[in-house]
Order: C-alpha cells, then sequence, then structure tokens
C-alpha cells in the first residue's frame, strides 16, 4: 500500500511528466475532490496507508485525465469566483480571476436600485457574484448558448440568486430595455491565435466562447454600435479585454460618444477591463 503523503507526491511528478501547468496545485485539488479530505484531516493522516479503495480509484482516474489535458475544473465539476462556487462543463468557460476584476470595478459604481446587463454571460459567474455581493440591484443574462443557459441556471440555484437569464444573440432577448450598467466578457481571442492556446483551452472550452474574428474585436464593435440605446443616462458600459487590445476599444468607445473611459489592471498587472460612461 502507498501512504497519503507519497501518493499525492506521485501523482504530482505524473502531471509535471503531461506538461501540466501547476501539477502540485493540482495534484492537492484532485486528491480533495477523490478522497473528500481538507487540509487538516490529511495533515494528521498524511503518513498513514491509503485505505480507501474507492477514493484512491476516483484519484487515479483523475489524475489520468488531468494527464490528458482535461481541465482541472471539467473534472471536478466546479470552480471558485469572488468566494462562490460556479458548476462548469464543456460548454461554458472556466471562471478565470483575470475576471474577478470585472466583478470588483462594477461593484465600486454599483448602487441600490440598479438593473444591470450581462453579455455574452456563459457561466453566469459575472451576474451571479454581482447580485451576491451588491445591495438591491437586479439582473439580466444573456448568452446565445442555451447550453451555457443551463449551466448559468444551475449556478443561479446553488448560490441561492434569483435572476433571468435569456438566449438570444446580445441585445436581441432585450430590445426596448434599458439598463443602468453594462457588463460583458466577450469573445476576444483572434481566431488565428486559438490553435496556439493551452490544450485546456483550445481543446476543451467553446470556441464559440473564445474566438473574437481575425483581430479579436468584434463583439467589441457589435456591442459598442448598440450600447448607447440600452443604457440609461450615466449608464456605465464594462469590458473585460485582452492584453494590448485598450487603444482600439477605447477609441470604439470614444467615437460613439462614450466618456470617462478608464483602464483597470488585473492581479497579473495586465490591463483587463476598460469603463466607459454614457452622458
Amino acid at each position: 500500500m502507498i501512504r497519503y503523503t507519497d501518493l499525492i507526491v506521485a501523482a504530482a511528478n505524473r502531471l509535471q511528466d503531461a506538461d501540466v501547468l501547476n501539477p502540485d496545485t493540482d495534484a492537492w485539488e484532485l486528491f480533495e475532490f477523490a478522497f473528500r479530505m481538507d487540509k487538516k484531516e490529511y495533515l494528521m493522516h498524511m503518513s498513514e496507508e491509503v485505505t480507501d479503495e474507492e477514493g484512491l480509484q476516483r484519484y487515479e482516474d483523475a489524475i489520468a485525465l488531468r494527464c490528458e489535458r482535461i481541465p482541472l475544473q471539467h473534472i471536478t465539476g466546479e470552480q471558485g469566483f469572488m468566494g462562490l462556487t460556479f458548476h462548469v462543463n464543456e460548454d461554458v468557460l472556466c471562471p478565470r480571476q483575470d475576471t474577478e476584476t470585472l466583478v470588483e470595478v462594477a461593484l465600486q459604481r454599483l448602487l441600490p436600485g440598479m438593473h444591470i446587463l450581462d453579455l455574452c454571460t456563459g457561466s453566469g459567474c459575472i451576474l451571479i457574484s454581482l447580485l451576491a455581493l451588491a445591495r438591491d440591484i437586479t439582473g439580466v443574462g444573456v448568452d446565445i448558448s442555451e447550453k451555457a443557459l443551463i449551466v448559468a441556471r444551475e449556478n443561479a440555484w446553488i448560490n441561492r440568486i434569483q435572476t433571468e437569464f435569456l438566449q438570444g444573440d446580445l441585445f436581441a432577448p432585450v430590445k426596448g430595455e434599458t439598463f443602468d450598467m453594462i457588463v460583458c466578457n466577450p469573445p476576444y481571442i483572434p481566431s488565428g491565435v486559438i490553435p496556439k492556446l493551452m490544450p485546456e483551452v483550445r481543446d476543451h472550452e467553446p470556441r464559440q466562447a473564445l474566438d473574437g474574428d481575425k483581430d479579436g474585436l468584434l463583439y467589441y464593435r457589435r456591442i459598442i454600435s448598440q450600447a448607447k440605446r440600452y443604457l440609461n443616462p450615466n449608464g456605465y458600459l464594462i469590458f473585460e479585454m485582452g492584453v494590448g487590445q485598450r487603444d482600439e476599444i477605447a477609441a470604439m468607445l470614444f467615437m460613439q460618444g462614450f466618456k470617462d473611459m478608464i483602464c483597470y489592471r488585473d492581479y497579473a498587472g495586465n490591463e483587463r477591463v476598460i469603463l466607459g460612461r454614457k452622458e
């Protein structure tokens, strides 16, 4: 038999050999998933031999999948974001820490009574986090993928949030409505870059949620050209964006009459979020 501590070391070595980016972290998170054992309990038993045969098999299966570059979140079925837990699968992008910057920027400007629109909502992590963390606001999420919306609705239920998710292309499902804030993490990766992405992203996340056309800016053009008619006076339009896209998006906002453009950096120091205000 093998000890718990040796089991994790062996798993991390296998993940490293498979070129997994964070092998030690993933080996531990999959251990927690397989054995339902937290850090405190592990420290109490780490030197003991593994006796949980079902847990051992779950761990073996999970490590094998991760070695095939299946995303960690697809194996465990969940991802933490803004202190909440979200279900994820191959139909949605896995929530990323970069996107927490967008949520934090939005939270700084949300006031009670505001009504927000989340375009390209995916898993619903942005809208659900805002509704959970802000006070007395309402919101609607829109996505073109009905499969993604099934995940978003499940996440609203998991996090005890009441909201509406609508299927359709950008503003089509909310025609005639207005909002105090529009938030969006659109597809922004240039089409030619996608084949060069890590296998976890390239092969297992929905291309529709990644591909921003030739220059990565298609959805910014489409949204910015229409956004003002869906915003109340002094309403905000807040985007996540890719590295190097700030100037072109800011120019689009300016040409459409948006004011007070501000760019925000993520935790890694990259320009990640841009905001404009309708007068």
